[in-house]
Order: C-alpha cells, then structure tokens, then sequence
C-alpha cells in the first residue's frame, strides 16, 4: 500500500473499545456523520422504531442511553429530546395540534408556554383558551369537539398551585382528549405522571409527560435541555416525526453532563425539598409576609390535591407574597439584600435563587390572593447551601424593610 499522509492516517486510525475495558460512566459518542460498513447497510430501510444510527441529529449511543434513562426516571416507554424544555413544550404541541384545533392551558401555566399559544399558535390557526385548575366543573364545561390537547403543569412554576389532577385527567379521558403534563417540577419523582394516584384512581394519567432536563436531571445550572416521555408507540412516532421536521438535536457534552447528575438526583431531590419545606414553614411566620404559596403548606392553593398524588415531595420552590404596604422597591430591595441567593431564573442547581415577580395582568382568571391581601411576591429556589445559612441570610435581608 501507498504509504498515506500524516493526514489520513490520524484520520482513518483504527479504533475499537478494547476488551476487558468497562467504567462506570458512560462512553461519550459525537457524530454528524455515521458511517455504514457496506451501500447494502446504507441502503437499508431505517428502523421504524427504536435506536437508528443513519446520522448524527437524531442521536448517539450516548443520547439514546440518556432517553432510556429519562423514560425510566418517568415511569414511560419512549423518550425523545430536546434542545430545551421550551422547544420540549413547542415540539408537543406543534406534533398534536394543526390549524383549527385548541389547546387548553392551565392560567398559572409556564410563561413560555402562554407565549407559544399567544404567539406562533395563533399564527398557525390554533386557537387556545385558559383554564382554572382547580375548578374541575368549569374545566368540563370548556371541553368542546376542536379541543384536541390539553396542558397541565404540577405544581404552577410561580404561584404553586397544585391542581386537581385526577379530576382534570379524568374530564380528559372521558372526552379522549390529548394531555401533556409539565412534570419539571415533580421530575419523574413527585409522583408517577402515568399513574399520578393509584390510590386514589388506578391507572389513570397522562398521555405525554415533558421535563425540563435543565432543572433537576441535570442539577449543575450549566445547560439546557428537555425531554418528552411517553407509553404509547404511536404517540411516540408522531413526535419522532415532528422532532424530525424541526431538526432538534442535543448537544453530547450536555448529554453525558446529564447522564453525570442523574445518579444524584433523588438525593438532591429530597435534600433540597426538605430545606424548602423547612424555610416555607419560617417565612410563613414572618410579619412582612402574608402568604406562602408552596404545595405542602395547609393553605396553599390545591394542598389537598397535592396531598392525593404527591405528599412526600414539596419541591424546592416556595413563594412568599409580601404585605400590601410593602411596594415592589422595598422588595427589590430585600432581594439585593441577600448573600446567599443568586438573582436569576430557572431552579434545581447548587445556588439558591430569589425572583421578584409583578404578576398583575398577567393571568386570565386573577391571582390566588387580592390586592388588599398581598403585593409583590418573590419566588426562592432553595439550593444545597445548610439551611441554616440560608434562614440567616432571609433575617438579614428581611431588615431592610424594616
């Protein structure tokens, strides 16, 4: 043979895995292009379903073990990826729904999700309308023949309520329509989103369950990424197909970071849930405050609903709504006081955040408290610092609206 150049010969080095070698991690495999051993393999019709190696987009070895993972960790069959949780939301909707459907959405739904129906579904034709999810009869009453997908979301990501989903899901079954639950906050661990009571109602669930892999899976703040999970096959295709027409593809860096914090993740899950629930119970006592809104608290909104499906598992989110008499200033300003909380979006990474939130206006159907009740309301994001720093910090910075 021709001897080759330096070139080609680093670039058709022989490698194989050698015998014997195995590790705990899982290898990281990148690719645009997939290489066929011969044209008969090339030429071979892909797989319908499952694994399929003919290019790089739509995954690796590496990716498609994350997905099995995450349908795992979701109670489901089938797992598909995303670059996001929101192109997760985007990718089930635009795969269920076409011009002249609607698509109900609970009215504390993730703001992102509000945007794509108010924005890119209505362009497309598809009209939607909000829902209370804590009143199951007037949800009943909303369901008409063009509704085709319904979104729950449990608990809200702002103001925490925990709706009713056996109610919500049964209304749903009895007319066979579509849902998709917005399981970020539960993160396949909260409850079964397949199987959301089962002592309560047997087998009842969700047709599709999305996570923002971004949150708990991940646990590092360092990336973004998303997943949709499902037990039915045909739901399955469809959002293989539209994963496709979109051409969603996943970073492997990413993957293998996710594949390293899901080990973790019920631990990391119970810790951080514990310090919110403890820091919930002081903030509701605190003066400044005048409510809590966090799912294992008795007088937060959809306590007993959260009681049926989900009583171990509060979450690492709380929301304190501050006194009518302390306007969005001094909050900010109570915000800039702390040391321990980082002022930023999204939850579940090591730091603690705090958000200041101006909700008026931006419900259908009005907030869980009224302006003579409560103002200006900060979302904390309870990280894995001690508590009792965390408590310390809160005191301090409470001082400043003083």
């Amino acid at each position: 043979m021709t001897p080759r150049g330096p070139s080609t010969e680093q670039i058709h080095h022989p490698y194989r895995a050698p015998d014997g070698w195995d590790a705990v991690p899982v290898p990281v495999a990148k690719a645009s292009t997939v290489l066929f051993k011969d044209t008969a393999e090339l030429h071979r019709p892909r797989a319908k379903d499952g694994v399929s190696y003919r290019y790089g987009l739509p995954g690796t070895p590496t990716t498609y073990t994350l997905a099995a993972r995450i349908a795992t960790l979701e109670h489901a069959e089938h797992c598909v990826l995303t670059p996001s949780g929101v192109s997760a939301i985007t990718l089930t909707s635009l795969a269920f729904l076409k011009p002249g459907d609607e698509v109900l959405l609970p009215d504390n739904v993730y703001g992102q999700n509000r945007h794509l129906a108010h924005g890119l579904l209505t362009r497309l034709g598809i009209t939607h309308r909000f829902y209370d999810p804590l009143d199951v009869p007037a949800f009943e009453a909303m369901l008409s023949d063009r509704t085709k997908l319904v979104w729950l979301e449990a608990a809200g990501s702002i103001t925490l309520e925990f709706p009713d989903l056996v109610g919500l899901l049964r209304a749903c079954r009895a007319r066979g329509v579509l849902t998709a639950l917005d399981n970020t906050w539960g993160a396949g661990l909260a409850f079964n989103a397949f199987e959301v009571a089962p002592g309560v109602a047997p087998g009842l669930g969700a047709d599709l369950s999305m996570q923002a892999l971004t949150k708990f899976p991940s646990g590092g703040a360092d990336l973004l990424m998303g997943a949709v999970c499902t037990r039915d096959i045909a739901l399955n295709r469809q959002l293989v197909a539209t994963h496709e027409y979109l051409g969603y593809g996943v970073g492997q860096n990413d993957v293998e970071a996710v594949l390293r914090g899901l080990p973790s993740i019920a631990l990391r899950y119970r810790a951080q849930g514990a310090a919110a629930r403890e820091l919930a119970h002081w903030m509701a006592a605190r003066p400044e405050v005048a409510r809590v809104l966090y799912p294992a608290l008795p007088d937060s909104p959809g306590h007993a609903f959260w009681r049926d499906v989900s009583p171990e598992s509060g979450g690492c989110l709380f929301s304190a709504v501050f006194r009518p008499g302390f306007d969005a200033r001094r909050v900010d300003a109570f915000v800039d006081a702390l040391a321990c909380f980082g002022i930023g979006y999204s939850w579940a990474g090591p730091m603690s955040l705090a958000v200041p939130y101006d909700l008026s206006g931006s419900r259908s159907l009005g907030l869980p408290w009224t302006a003579e009740e409560g103002g200006t309301l900060v979302r904390f994001a309870i990280g894995l610092e001690e508590v009792e720093d965390l408590r310390a910090d809160l005191a301090q910075a409470l001082e400043v609206l003083r």
